[in-house]
């Protein structure tokens, strides 16, 4: 019975199993650049690096289950920046400002939700043009210069720890989304939905279910995750530029779909994206440990995403034919049984 167990288990999670083992082997080449990387302090500082990207991640997990794709996240997040940057040199309290550059997030991602349901246009098409508008719009705003001077209980997010641990507050922050995310996804009727509706958008509309209205949702969402990555990004760096977080969104759709989230829609978890973020977290920073150029580094996530979509597609067809197998062989030799009984 528990030998039973063990394998039901291994192979209902052998992609997140896979995930594992790609993070160790992620981790072991960047051991094999530094010795320092196998650290504590190393390790947990390096989780700040990324942070942005997970958080922007855990929404997209949900966008691409439903069968469509944000390209605007990385814009909004720059845009963020730059509305937050310029309220506070207009001598707005950040207490008000931070709430508002956050609606302001989540009122863009609306903006791409309603214009695909609205106009039956592909959610990839929509974002594709709000990426370039939304940037563009920063740019406008911003120029050319950067902007700076923010409170000092704001910036350095990443040197900030819980008190008496190495633990930083960004690698925390995404931890308490990942966990509400993970309930809103795997234990919630508004997660069994979005699953619904990634799997066969027609039928649920015929059921009743409001589709257009929980895309739209989603979308809101995934603009509000990628607003907060932009505070988180801004609190780093300390400043804020029109051209921050360029091509994130490459990062973004990579470590969703290597987590397992089929691009076609209806499959996904929040475990496989958490773990994904890792992998290509570490694999990033052994890059960087080996002076990696960040164009090469494009050029490598660039493949990894294109194995991203093959790995997964491959591993569920392999998994199907082998339960279709499995089928034909009970009922053979059940027709066997049954012709010897007779």
């Amino acid at each position: 019975m528990l030998k039973e167990r063990m394998r039901e288990l291994v192979q209902h999670n052998a992609y997140e199993l896979l995930l594992v083992i790609l993070l160790a082997g992620s981790m072991a080449f960047s051991a094999s650049l530094s010795p320092y990387f196998l650290t504590v302090t190393t390790l947990f500082d390096m989780t700040s690096q990324f942070m942005e990207i997970g958080l922007m991640s855990l929404a997209m997990t949900l966008v691409i289950i439903l069968g469509q794709i944000d390209l605007s996240v990385a814009s909004i997040l720059a845009l963020v920046g730059v509305v937050l940057g310029l309220l506070n040199e207009g001598g707005v309290a950040l207490g008000f400002a931070i709430p508002a550059v956050l609606a302001l997030a989540t009122l863009l991602g609306l903006v791409n939700g309603w214009l695909a349901v609205t106009f039956r246009l592909p959610a990839l098409v929509v974002t594709l043009g709000t990426m370039a508008l939304y940037r563009g719009i920063g740019q406008i705003l911003l120029g050319d210069r950067s902007t700076y001077g923010f409170p000092g209980w704001f910036v350095s997010i990443d040197f900030r720890y819980i008190p008496g641990t190495p633990v930083p507050l960004p690698l925390v922050i995404f931890a308490t989304f990942a966990v509400l995310f993970y309930v809103l996804l795997h234990r919630t009727t508004f997660g069994r939905l979005v699953y619904a509706v990634g799997s066969n958008a027609e039928a649920c509309r015929f059921s009743g279910i409001a589709v257009d209205r929980l895309q739209v949702l989603v979308f809101g969402l995934s603009g509000l995750m990628a607003g907060i990555a932009g505070l988180m990004m801004t609190s780093r760096f300390a400043s804020a530029r029109w051209d921050m977080a360029n091509g994130l969104e490459l990062d973004v759709i990579t470590t969703v779909v290597l987590g397992g989230t089929s691009i076609f829609g209806g499959r996904g978890t929040i475990v496989g994206t958490v773990l994904a973020l890792f992998v290509m977290g570490t694999l990033r920073y052994g890059m960087g440990l080996a002076n990696v150029l960040p164009q090469n580094q494009s050029v490598v996530i660039g493949l990894l995403l294109i194995v991203a979509i093959f790995v997964p597609e491959a591993w569920r067809a392999w998994r199907a034919r082998s339960r279709r197998r499995a089928q034909k062989g009970g009922e053979a030799r059940a027709e066997v049984a049954r012709d010897s009984a007779g």
